[in-house]
């Protein structure tokens, strides 16, 4: 930030959820001069009362910080937006066999977009999260645009979840916490005498929390009973209660555990693990062990593109890329883009292979430290 942005009195509109990392945000844009006041979001209703979405003590919590930091605190429903901007596409990709991830879509739907319209109706000038992140701006080859950077926290860093925001969101958004650890947010927190400091971190899926997932997901679609095939043999082990509860590299929940192909190294049995889905035959595809061929793969497909400078990287250029939250940035080059109807198809290479790449999840490209966008891997079953 600079002195005259401070000087200024900028006004901030920083989103509140009743946790540590958004109380700190706050508390840390107010310390440096903005003109800061908080939204606390209300993103779903069905089973309010249930204990798995607590938004009710959030939104105690987030009262109780903005009183202690001295900001004013406004409460939005965006429960509908929600709705039909994020879950209707969450389960529209469950039924389609595929396992997608409902945090990506959340952030760029509703914390980027009905957040910062509604703040900037409010009279913001910018929206501030607390998400473990940074952004700059950045001059060259003639032009200015605004660069996603990752965290100084590798353990926490986001980036991964934002890579679907425009160069319109990022030059409107701040990250006080991107040059942060977890645990100096937290120290932040207690010596400001926060009553958030030691709150436990939200788990679970975005705005509906951590719950038993195959129950949940049955409210909405049906069971399609299946059989799992051994893709090996093509021997029938089991039954599935519906493609949608499994997901590729999946080892619990199977059903068949007792059943026993080949023995490991050690003598042991090999644990089963998700394979694939044949969505039109209705069947699910188990192998043997962890390192089994079919769960390695050394390039994909992605689709739904989004780079965040607005242009696509160069071909045959040497990023690195995560294809999971939590998978490690490995060496990767885009092989081709080519046009598929409307969108556009990315045919990536890994430098080794990876394992369990997954539909529906997102590939994510980085240049060192820049997080360059990435797109929806699209894998296609049985080969």
């Amino acid at each position: 930030m600079s002195t005259v942005e401070a000087g200024n009195r900028m006004r901030v509109v920083v989103g509140i959820s009743g946790g540590v990392d958004s109380a700190v945000a706050a508390l840390l844009l107010k310390r440096q001069g903005y003109a800061v006041s908080g939204l606390f979001m209300k993103n779903w209703e069905d089973d309010d009362a249930d204990g798995y979405c607590p938004s009710r003590q959030d939104l105690i919590d987030a009262a109780s910080v903005c009183d202690v930091i001295g900001i004013d605190l406004e409460a939005v429903n965006f429960s509908r937006e929600y709705k039909e901007r994020v879950f209707a596409d969450f389960l529209r990709e469950y039924e389609a066999g595929r396992t997608p991830n409902p945090d990506i879509l959340c952030n760029s739907e509703i914390k980027f977009r009905c957040f910062l319209d509604h703040a900037m109706n409010m009279g913001a000038e910018r929206i501030a999260t607390g998400h473990y992140a940074q952004a700059r701006a950045w001059e060259g080859d003639g032009c200015r645009e605004y660069q996603l950077l990752k965290a100084r926290d590798g353990t926490k860093d986001q980036s991964y979840f934002l890579y679907r925001l425009t160069q319109a969101q990022l030059a409107k958004t701040l990250f006080p916490l991107g040059a942060l650890t977890k645990r100096e947010v937290r120290r932040i927190a207690a010596d400001a005498g926060l009553p958030v400091a030691a709150k436990k971190d939200s788990t679970g899926i975005c705005f509906i929390g951590e719950r038993p997932f195959r129950e949940f997901l049955m409210r909405y679609l049906p069971t399609c009973p299946g059989e799992i095939h051994n893709l090996d043999d093509g021997c029938v082990l089991g039954e599935h209660q519906g493609l949608m509860y499994h997901t590729v590299g999946q080892r619990k929940g199977l059903g068949i555990g007792g059943i026993r192909a080949r023995q490991d190294a050690a003598g042991g049995h090999d644990a089963w693990y998700v394979a694939g889905k044949d969505v039109a035959a209705n069947v699910l595809y188990v192998v043997q062990g962890h390192n089994h061929p079919a769960l390695l793969k050394d390039r994909l497909t992605a689709l739904d593109l989004n780079w965040v400078a607005g242009r696509a990287p160069h071909a045959h250029w040497t990023y690195t890329a995560r294809p999971r939250y939590r998978a490690p940035d490995t060496p990767c080059v885009i092989d081709s883009m080519e046009p598929d109807g409307e969108d556009v198809r990315a045919q990536i290479v890994f430098a080794q292979p990876q394992w369990a790449l997954t539909s529906g999840q997102s590939v994510v490209l980085y240049e060192s430290q820049v997080c360059l966008g990435g797109g929806i891997i699209c894998t296609s079953f049985p080969h």
